[in-house]
């Protein structure tokens, strides 16, 4: 049997063991496509967390190709897939090799990466050949301890805008890397769904904390273990063991639902519309834009999510001051704009700094595709977010004092 790169060196059987929030992290790219595609996932075996999450992200329209580790025999891999009933073996493919697969949209590594740079290099540059046109590669590497792999898939990066996640919540800790080798349409980010992001800390079902919060919670309660070591007689240990669980909170990332209307615009993020205004932005480019601005008290929801469907095609920070966000001088602080290609044309986000938010969060690469609603960011302690729209193109629903919901209140309809 041939083996397959996920079967080789960089993906043999090692210490990096992945579990079920890894594999999910892994075939997140396969979950959020809400149109019929092809899937290529190489290297696993029957008992493999990668192929069980694979099979659940299916969706009747949808084919798998699976390449079954070096250990494990086709024959073997097929018995497994028929066991899980004719609705999964009607969909699932088991191949004897490789080269028996066909290009897809998504190509899953099976396997962590544990080999050297060259080896994953050459692992690589041989998945690659069975990507579609803007399809994903989605691979695994042990934090800390494969070096080689995880130096060459940092060199890799996002060349076409997907980006890496750490997931902690595994024995080691991985580093999933989704890689887009040819750039991808706007149009595909219509049939996406918001994607599915590991560092989040589920509190509740429908609650998680951003990563931010984690570590902003952890750095108050190992200021509140150093107060007590150093002096054990005082209670000032308790103002930042106390504060730990407001500084969590400042960064909560609920669930929301998202509207199915494909005419919807929708808010980037919680707080009150302060205004609604048609101007020009050369930035951006000549033609006419409706803004719609929202004020983030400190009490609000932090997270930012992407307003419409879109491709990320540019991303900028322009400098300023760090006035007042309820103040019209808001308008020169410090602010981040990201860009999206959409179907209906251009769209902006842009995230401003304020009297107390000084620290903006970005996390989509310029070429990344965002399903609307997606969070794709934060500013640390409120502020305010804009988003611009074809003036022409879209008609506005909201108006000054209005309170919105990131993700779920529509500020706007496409016309």
């Amino acid at each position: 049997m041939t083996q397959s790169p996920a079967a080789r060196a960089p993906g043999r059987s090692g210490p990096a063991r992945l579990g079920e929030r890894a594999a999910r992290t892994l075939v997140s790219e396969l979950a959020r496509i809400n149109a019929p595609k092809a899937a290529l996932l190489v290297g696993v075996t029957p008992e493999s967390a990668v192929l069980a999450a694979a099979i659940e992200a299916l969706l009747p329209g949808d084919t798998l190709t699976v390449v079954p580790a070096e250990r494990i025999s086709a024959a073997a891999l097929r018995e497994h897939v028929t066991a899980q009933g004719r609705w999964v073996a009607d969909r699932v493919r088991v191949v004897d090799s490789l080269a028996e697969a066909e290009p897809a949209a998504v190509v899953v590594a099976g396997e962590a990466f544990v080999g050297t740079a060259e080896e994953t290099r050459g692992a690589i540059e041989t998945l690659t050949k069975y990507l579609a046109d803007g399809a994903v590669l989605s691979v695994a590497t042990a934090v800390g301890r494969t070096a080689g792999a995880a130096a060459e898939l940092d060199r890799q990066g996002a060349l076409h805008g997907v980006g890496a996640d750490l997931v902690l919540r595994n024995s080691p800790p991985v580093r999933v890397y989704r890689l887009r080798f040819t750039p991808a349409h706007a149009a595909a980010a219509e049939q996406l769904a918001p994607a599915y992001r590991p560092s989040s800390v589920p509190v509740t079902r429908g609650m998680h904390i951003d990563s931010n919060g984690v570590a902003a919670a952890g750095i108050a309660l190992g200021l509140a273990a150093l107060t007590r070591l150093a002096r054990p007689k005082s209670k000032l240990w308790l103002l930042p063991a106390l504060a730990a669980a407001p500084v969590a909170a400042f960064f909560r990332d609920p669930e929301r639902d998202v509207p199915e209307d494909p005419s919807a615009v929708v808010a980037a993020a919680d707080g009150q519309v302060l205004s609604v205004q048609r101007l020009h932005d050369e930035r951006f480019g000549d033609g006419e834009f409706l803004r719609i601005a929202v004020f983030l008290s400190v009490l609000d929801v932090h997270v930012n999510r992407a307003p419409v469907a879109g491709k990320v095609v540019d991303y900028f920070v322009a400098d300023g001051g760090f006035v007042n966000a309820m103040k019209p001088d808001a308008e020169h602080n410090v602010a981040a704009y990201t860009v999206l290609d959409t179907t209906h044309g251009t769209v902006v986000v842009a995230q401003r700094t304020g009297l107390i938010a000084r620290r903006i969060v970005q996390r989509a690469p310029v070429g990344a595709l965002l399903a609307r609603g997606e969070r794709f960011g934060l500013i640390r302690f409120g502020s305010r977010t804009d988003v611009y729209l074809p003036a022409e193109a879209a008609e506005p629903l909201v108006g000054p004092g209005d309170k919105v919901v990131g993700g779920a209140s529509v500020i706007a309809r496409w016309r």
